[in-house]
């Protein structure tokens, strides 16, 4: 097994940079009307996966790395939502979110993994 020395070296971390990248390349057909709406939102949302994932690993406990990682965990879900209504709203199709929506099912799924292992070191 690799030794994890970094944020950089979990594949969970390197998942949500990929979903990140999606995200953009989605939100990019968004009608430019919504640049400071759903737009921003699913961005901001998108970028905050990643950023929990690396602040809560250079946290000095592991209570508190769980704490970041249920953050990431919410705006993870935020970013589900938000392809919905894009979705919904005729921005995009639901075609074009087929990667998208794999990469937060895989993401959702190790997310909760990392937490449940680590809550049992915890205990």
């Amino acid at each position: 097994m690799a030794t994890i020395n970094s944020y950089k070296d979990l594949i969970v971390w390197q998942k949500s940079v990929d979903l990140t990248v999606e995200i953009y390349r989605l939100s990019s057909q968004f009608p430019k009307e919504e640049i400071y709406g759903l737009t921003s939102q699913i961005r901001r949302a998108s970028c905050s996966i990643s950023l929990n994932i690396a602040e809560g690993f250079g946290r000095n406990t592991t209570k508190s790395y769980v704490s970041f990682l249920y953050i990431a965990e919410g705006s993870l879900r935020e970013v589900e939502a938000a392809v919905t209504l894009s979705v919904r709203l005729g921005f995009v199709k639901i075609i074009d979110c087929d990667k998208i929506n794999s990469l937060i099912v895989e993401e959702m799924k190790m997310l909760s993994v990392l937490i449940k292992k680590l809550e049992e070191k915890i205990k």
